[in-house]
């Protein structure tokens, strides 16, 4: 049997932090979601080529509340494991993140089905960040996560800490010992343990999660160390070499396949142009092995990411891919819908109170670290497009809707409806670029009442164009094309984490919920 090759990346579009866990002959990821809702994605494959989006675990508010949470804070690099009929996934919510502190509870929560029910989370520690469990071989479990140091005079990324996590008291037992300073590559985190002939391996991220990003290995003979850093180190990076396609290489992850292989998952940026990431950091795949000293290695030797891997001895298994159009015919949103920071709720969302259509009650501005109501999809492709249809009625300059480019509070562009005491109804560009608002780079369209209006964005690169149509009349450009890179991890000055979505929304700044429904929602690839 001819095997597979696997193109790179696995997961396009915002999917940072991967976390791999095998179970049988089935394999899933983890990856991060940060301020968006649900909490933690899980994608699902049978030969680690075709990926599709399976579910979530963190569903609940009671499981996530990331109301006043910052942009770029929320769910940060869980880790996803399997362990004698349950799954474990460790994670944090960060509360505060510029600055000299960072406020990163920890939690696990469990089930027994990928597919949930997931647990009420667990209260772990708050000593750092990128929480990972290990089940060692003689059933005791241990946790691993950086440690945050906020004193100036000393190194912020303070080292690997370990500590015993016991099931039966759900609780961190035992001393804390700080097992792994890291090397000269600096900014220690992401760790993962594992364990292979009489070794335990643990592996690092370092650099930080932009250009000098790396993977680092080092092995002891105890779980609590010495650990020596491999004499090859870093194992994977792109730092150094900026004309690779897949930049930012780090975070990774390992899996030992039923095949008896190894393959290695990490996060990954693809720039559209100079540093600018718009899609933001993706998940790729590396193939590996051990060397006859026992370190692991890029099968392909060197330490630098393939857009093309060897896939395993497996059988093909494509799914289906997902529709392109959503014309919200169900009763709960799809799989691929993203909310911000809360769970969508019958007092701002309903698929139910004119089926056939999502109607979106306005609240918060685009603004608001707690009450938006906006529902988006990741950008997954360079080059694409993305249309919606409305009915709105705004009756104040307070109330707007229509179809975003986002990237957080301070970063998006957005065509909308609203109402203009001159114009009344009317349609307009509006943009936020490191905050700064601008509503007067095109003029404004009035629009007929009582008529539906169809909006669309075509993205080529780092340029977006707008477009709208009355009725059924073709489309027409509105305003010129646009430079989007703003809406990247690399574009402001401090460091965010995320990526472009793009999606509907709604606001009432005056608090009466007035509200827009959108008849469907279409996102396309076009051609590169």
């Amino acid at each position: 049997m001819s095997r597979s090759l696997i193109q790179n990346p696995i997961l396009r579009g915002f999917h940072p932090d991967p976390s791999i866990c095998r179970v049988g002959e089935d394999y899933y990821i983890a990856t991060s979601t940060f301020e968006w809702f649900p909490g933690v994605r899980i994608h699902h494959s049978r030969d680690l080529v075709n990926w599709r989006l399976l579910t979530h675990v963190l569903t609940r508010k009671s499981q996530l509340n990331m109301e006043g949470d910052p942009d770029s804070g929320g769910v940060w690099a869980p880790c996803l494991s399997y362990d004698a009929g349950t799954f474990y996934l460790v994670y944090t919510d960060v509360k505060s993140r510029q600055g000299a502190f960072k406020d990163t509870p920890n939690y696990v929560v469990t089930a027994s089905s990928i597919e949930g029910p997931w647990s009420e989370p667990v209260y772990l520690n708050s000593s750092g960040f990128d929480p990972s469990l290990f089940h060692d071989a003689d059933g005791r479990k241990w946790l691993v996560n950086m440690l945050w140091d906020h004193r100036t005079r000393n190194n912020s990324f303070a080292g690997i800490v370990l500590q015993e996590y016991s099931p039966e008291l759900n609780k961190l037992t035992g001393p804390v010992l700080n097992i792994y300073k890291g090397t000269a590559i600096g900014l220690t985190e992401g760790p993962h343990l594992y364990r292979k002939d009489g070794w335990y391996y643990l592996i690092t991220a370092e650099g930080g999660t932009q250009y000098n990003h790396a993977v680092t290995v080092a092995r002891a003979r105890h779980i609590e160390g010495p650990y020596e850093t491999a004499p090859d180190n870093p194992v994977l990076t792109s730092a150094g070499d900026r004309g690779l396609e897949l930049q930012k290489a780090g975070h990774a992850c390992l899996v030992h396949t039923h095949t008896d292989e190894w393959y290695m998952v990490h996060l990954c940026g693809r720039p559209v142009k100079d540093k600018y990431c718009n899609l933001g950091r993706e998940t790729a795949i590396q193939r590996c092995t051990f060397t006859a000293e026992g370190w692991l290695a890029l099968s392909g030797g060197g330490n630098q990411p393939l857009l093309t891997v060897e896939g395993p001895d497996m059988p093909a298994h494509p799914f289906p891919a997902p529709p392109e159009r959503d014309d919200f015919d169900a009763p709960e949103l799809d799989v691929r819908w993203s909310t911000l920071r809360v769970p969508a709720d019958d007092s701002w969302l309903s698929l139910r109170e004119r089926p056939g259509s999502l109607r979106l009650r306005g609240r918060e501005s685009m603004s608001s670290l707690y009450h938006q109501s906006l529902v988006a999809l990741r950008q997954q492709d360079f080059c694409c497009s993305a249309e919606t249809s409305l009915e709105f009625e705004p009756e104040h300059f307070q109330q707007m809707a229509g179809l975003i480019v986002y990237y957080d509070t301070k970063d998006y562009v957005y065509l909308r409806i609203t109402h203009d005491e001159e114009l009344g109804k009317c349609l307009g560009i509006v943009r936020s670029r490191d905050g700064v608002y601008d509503d007067s780079m095109f003029e404004q369209i009035p629009l007929p009442a009582a008529v539906s209006c169809k909006l669309k964005v075509a993205i080529n690169r780092e340029f977006a164009q707008f477009y709208y149509c009355i009725g059924d009349t073709g489309w027409e450009k509105i305003g010129r094309s646009m430079e989007i890179y703003h809406l990247s991890d690399d574009f402001p000055a401090y460091i965010r984490f995320t990526g472009t979505f793009i999606g509907m929304c709604a606001q009432d700044l005056s608090g009466t919920s007035h509200f827009a429904d959108f008849d469907y929602f279409e996102y396309k690839e076009l051609s590169r």
